[in-house]
């Protein structure tokens, strides 16, 4: 994969200083679009493009941002979303993209689940370009049903997932190892070890940023 062999090179441009130098801008808001696109995801490289609009204004791209934070959202039940947020101006929330991105991650918050599916199916344009989004979202939902149900009917279980077939449900079951009895009823187990934490660590000092701020006024 494309974006797998750009890892490597995206590593490097983040390392020091360099990682705040807006020529690098086009390299990295081109991985983010093969991130996108293959299906991966690098939480650090994606906060230095944000990082980087905040430094740099007149670069900001909403197309790129709204990707950003729709990759975050595939990384739920981890607060990836909040921390891409965090260095987003107020008066960006507002722009469409962002906003229906945002929405979306308020109805996951909220865990409902039925109006997030209607608005994915009211707007498909906005994650036509994110691979394999729809299934990363019902792996959390099989989170949320874990820690939320002893036994759940398959016909519920099929309306969470964003009303798929029973055939589509059965393979999620099975796949967290749930077991259904003849009359429809699905035992839930624990997914605990199902869920994989990630460490996210910033590692740009205080002073560097106020020595950055500093050359920026």
């Amino acid at each position: 994969k494309m974006a797998e062999a750009m890892r490597g090179t995206v590593a490097s441009l983040l390392r020091g200083i360099d990682r705040y130098n807006p020529e690098n801008l086009a390299t990295l808001e081109r991985y983010v679009q093969m991130q996108a696109q293959e299906n991966t995801y690098d939480i650090e490289a994606n906060l230095a493009v944000l990082k980087l609009y905040q430094f740099n204004p007149t670069y900001f791209s909403t197309e790129i941002t709204t990707l950003i934070l729709l990759k975050a959202l595939t990384n739920l039940p981890h607060t990836d979303l909040n921390l891409c947020k965090a260095f987003l101006e107020d008066h960006r929330l507002t722009e469409i993209s962002i906003k229906k991105t945002l929405d979306l991650a308020k109805d996951l918050e909220m865990c409902d689940f039925e109006h997030f599916w209607a608005e994915v199916r009211d707007d498909p344009d906005l994650l036509a370009s994110i691979t394999g989004f729809e299934d990363s979202i019902r792996k959390f939902v099989c989170h949320v049903v874990a820690a939320t149900f002893q036994t759940i009917e398959t016909e519920k279980f099929q309306q969470l997932l964003g009303h798929v077939t029973p055939m589509v449900a059965a393979m999620w079951s099975t796949k967290y190892g749930w077991t259904t009895d003849s009359n429809g009823m699905i035992f839930v187990s624990s997914q605990e070890e199902n869920i994989k934490t990630k460490n996210i660590t910033e590692k740009i000092s205080f002073d560097s940023v106020a020595g950055i701020m500093a050359s920026t006024r």
